[in-house]
């Protein structure tokens, strides 16, 4: 083919077959069944090789925030393209420098010192070893190294956020770990992982932080992580007294509190940021997805003073953060960060989040059907979990034939994926912040027509 000929369907089938390694796909079933290619997008909507539409209800991959063909984002990143395309951030940069005063002002409490990366992944990497070395500096003569987070949680595909993440099928193939991670159950109120009913649990589920703590030793552990509400494990969003408590156990014991917000941030719980839901301010924040929108790659650590300042020395003291980024701070990928921002914020769409989320929610709870299990969530960040007749998971080929019907639909989803053993039963939904109520109908329409599938 020419370099500038664009190809027919056909031929990106035959070349993706032929050269590309795609994640979490087996490649066998390939020669039999088309993944589909995809071509445009604009809005919530999806077109693909055939000409199809689709409403992507999963926003790319949690991520599209401000919906497909944006032009202010797509200007702003062809003119910084044009201007000054790459320069290590070892110097300073004017879309870098911009949108970190924008994320600065937005951040929940004094989140205001902004490191970047290319991912959620690296992002949280950085979180995790901007906690360890900062443990080091502040505790010196104590070893603060390990990381608590929870079953179920998704951290990243790097090895540190691989360790941290809970998710036992994603890990197990990559063993042994980084060591120093050590894991507490998730707040699954739906099916509670220690057998409990809330309230009367007590948040058992949060207080096992601090036996945790409390029997490795305070003076081992240098941070908490976790995801506001927990996405690709279940979209599991924890009790009201949850987050408050977590935050006087850190506060107790020093340890570093690090909310992992590369799904929940910018607007897509119905709140700029996860952790405003409990007015609850974490050492570390971790951003990605929704800070472009998915136009271009981009990673974000935000720190606290409290954090920033344990860095600061003379030149020959050794405490400067010991990473470097080769694209981080990359001067094309932070101008459509602040293009995207401004977006959100001119549009106020974790409003729409709020209001159209709810409308979804309860439009999908009315669903007449015995294999709704549960539907939870918060914004447009819904999880739909099926059962069978006896409350269980529902079984993979059921599964399968919903999701094909809620596709043939015209509609988008997630679906849990190697995440526990066994059926994995549960519905995505992260549509574009910028759906409407008529978007939500043809979303529950298309679910219903998937469970009528189910026998």
């Amino acid at each position: 083919m020419a370099p500038n000929e664009r190809a027919t369907t056909s031929q990106v089938v035959s070349m993706d077959r032929e050269h590309v390694w795609h994640p979490m796909t087996q490649h066998t079933t390939l020669q039999r069944r088309d993944i589909g290619v995809m071509r445009e997008a604009k809005g919530a909507m999806i077109t693909d090789g055939d000409g199809r539409e689709y409403l992507d209800a999963y926003a790319g991959l949690w991520n599209v925030n401000v919906g497909y063909g944006r032009d202010e984002i797509a200007d702003a990143v062809s003119e910084q393209i044009r201007t000054l395309p790459y320069y290590p951030h070892t110097r300073a940069n004017e879309p870098a420098a911009r949108l970190a005063e924008m994320l600065a002002e937005i951040l929940p409490g004094d989140l205001q010192y902004i490191f970047y990366s290319n991912s959620g992944s690296e992002a949280n990497e950085t979180a995790i070893k901007m906690a360890r070395q900062y443990a080091r500096q502040q505790y010196p003569g104590e070893n603060r190294y390990k990381i608590i987070s929870r079953y179920q949680a998704y951290h990243g595909f790097t090895y540190g956020a691989m360790s941290a993440t809970g998710q036992v099928p994603r890990r197990r193939k990559f063993e042994p770990l980084a060591p120093g991670f050590i894991h507490v159950s998730p707040p699954y109120c739906f099916r509670c992982p220690i057998k409990l009913t809330y309230p009367e649990c007590g948040l058992a589920c949060v207080e096992e932080f601090e036996e945790v703590i409390q029997r490795e030793g305070p003076d081992t552990v240098a941070a908490i992580i976790a995801e506001p509400i927990i996405g690709g494990g279940g979209i599991i969003a924890p009790p009201d007294d949850y987050f408050p408590r977590l935050r006087e156990i850190c506060d107790e014991y020093g340890v570093l509190l690090i909310f992992d917000e590369v799904i929940t941030g910018f607007g897509r719980t119905g709140e700029l940021f996860g952790a405003n839901h409990w007015d609850v301010v974490p050492d570390i924040m971790t951003m990605a997805k929704g800070v472009t929108s998915g136009y271009l790659p981009l990673g974000v650590c935000a720190a606290t003073p409290r954090v920033y300042d344990a860095f600061l020395g003379d030149a020959d003291d050794g405490r400067e953060f010991a990473q470097v980024v080769t694209y981080g701070g990359h001067p094309v990928c932070c101008a459509a960060g602040v293009a995207n921002i401004e977006i959100l914020m001119r549009e106020r769409l974790w409003e729409n989040s709020a209001k159209v989320g709810a409308y979804l929610q309860e439009q999908l709870t009315a669903l007449d059907s015995p294999h709704v299990g549960d539907v939870r969530g918060k914004g447009l960040m819904i999880a739909v979990e099926l059962v069978d007749d006896d409350g269980a998971p529902l079984d993979k080929p059921s599964m399968d034939k919903a999701h094909a019907a809620i596709v043939a639909a015209g509609v988008l989803v997630g679906r849990m994926s190697h995440v526990l053993p066994g059926p994995e039963s549960i519905f995505y939904l992260s549509p574009p912040l910028i759906i409407t109520e008529a978007d939500a109908d043809r979303i529950v329409g298309a679910i219903r027509q998937g469970l009528a599938t189910v026998a």
